[in-house]
């Protein structure tokens, strides 16, 4: 069981690692960063298609991740 979890860990954290690279930058430099939290602030939904995709993929793979973190820890 160990084994399985300890696999499945390692395939969920290259997967998260995979889509977060996908996804593009919020930001271009010092003027993206003090728009891009102007927008956070105001509520502009900037995420369209693949964007959203892979934010949803993300906050999966990540609940995912911690679930079975913590599964073997307690085995």
């Amino acid at each position: 069981m160990h084994a399985v979890l300890t696999a499945s860990l390692v395939v969920v954290a290259i997967a998260l690692i995979v889509v977060v690279l996908l996804q593009s930058g919020k930001s271009a430099g010092l003027s993206g960063a003090i728009s891009g939290g102007a927008e956070q602030l105001f509520g502009k939904q900037k995420a369209r298609g693949l964007d959203l995709v892979l934010q949803r993929t993300t906050i999966v793979l990540s609940v995912l991740f911690f679930v079975l973190t913590i599964a073997i820890m307690k085995i």
